[in-house]
């Protein structure tokens, strides 16, 4: 088997660390782990097993096809946010999973096919999934089986007045329900404080790495660290450019290293002349345009050669500046060339 000139290290510590931190930030709330879209890109049967191994019980995947692809995990507690579609029912049926209903519709396909318990989204502001006020007040939910009721804060990464809001929303809402727990804190609604919490958080985003708000920001550590092959190091003469389109012109006689690197790995234009590969903890900037396939970095006086591994600075909040790009996109669009260690 050929090895891939582009590497993911995963740190498992990390991940396991941040989930400690964001379970003691939670309180007496259960602290769940959204590992939806491949596990934010890191690779979702690792991140449950790892998770699961340090005592998570709650994950939450987006579609019924991320659910089976999970089924052998046999992960404690396994729900799916999209709902059940029609398409879905024979595979929700099986019980791998419990859906999230959003409809009132989905409400009514589920009773009808006995389908046991499940969890409910209430829609309190956002205005994306979610049954209503009207829906509780037709009784969509009356004969349910409810585990978790739950809704989505929309701007919990700011000081919004709209998370109070919703918060009110939700508990007004949840009083016409019988459920077992209730569940509204997403990352950066656990840093919003205990009031928050209920009876499970359900972070994605800072498990990962990610800082939604400055309180996490000396709490959360770095997980991706992506790593990048030297295909070749050249010499770019003075007043020379490197790239597409030439925005970059050498004031200097530089050496440049040719990584493996590009925006269909998810590496975005975004880092045009703004990323930084790392040597020795040291930067190395990028150089031009970041290509499909590759990135120029700045490597003058390193002994960096042809066939060295680099990595590319991935802390997502200081990536996100640089980028432009959000932090959820940083992690999301890590390609499928990458191999994923450990």
């Amino acid at each position: 088997m050929t090895a891939a000139p582009l590497r993911l290290r995963r740190d498992p510590q990390a991940l396991v660390a941040n989930w400690r931190s964001l379970a003691r930030l939670s309180g007496r709330a259960a602290c769940g782990a959204a590992i939806k879209a491949d596990g934010y890109g890191l690779g979702a049967a690792w991140v449950a097993t790892t998770l699961a191994a340090a005592g998570c019980r709650d994950f939450f995947v987006a579609t019924w096809a991320e659910a089976a692809a999970l089924a052998p995990l046999k992960l404690p507690g396994l729900s799916v946010l999209h709902g059940v579609r029609g398409e879905d029912m024979a595979t929700a049926l099986t019980g791998i999973a419990t859906p999230v209903l959003n409809t009132a519709a989905q409400a009514a396909r589920w009773k009808a096919a006995g389908g046991g318990t499940c969890d409910v989204m209430l829609d309190t502001g956002m205005n994306r999934l979610g049954l209503g006020a009207g829906d509780l007040t037709a009784g969509a939910l009356d004969g349910l089986n409810i585990d978790t009721l739950m809704s989505h804060l929309a701007s919990a990464d700011d000081d919004s007045p709209k998370n109070s809001d919703q918060r009110g929303r939700f508990v007004a809402m949840a009083e016409g329900v019988t459920a077992q727990r209730l569940s509204l804190a997403n990352s950066a609604g656990i840093a919003l404080g205990a009031d928050y919490a209920f009876d499970l958080t359900r972070p994605g985003l800072a498990l990962y790495g990610g800082v939604p708000r400055p309180e996490l920001a000396d709490t959360i550590r770095q997980v991706a660290f992506p790593q990048a092959q030297v295909l070749q190091r050249r010499h770019v003469s003075a007043g020379e450019t490197v790239g597409y389109n030439a925005t970059w012109t050498a004031p200097a006689d530089t050496d440049v290293a040719i990584l493996n690197i590009g925006y269909a790995d998810g590496y975005w234009r975004g880092f045009s002349g703004r990323g930084q590969a790392l040597h020795e903890r040291e930067a190395l900037p990028v150089l031009g345009r970041v290509s499909m396939d590759l990135t120029a970095v700045d490597v003058t006086g390193r002994q960096v050669a042809e066939g060295d591994w680099l990595d590319i600075d991935y802390d997502l909040p200081r990536a996100s500046a640089a980028s432009g790009m959000s932090q959820y996109e940083l992690l999301t669009g890590l390609g499928d060339r990458f191999e994923r260690l450990p």
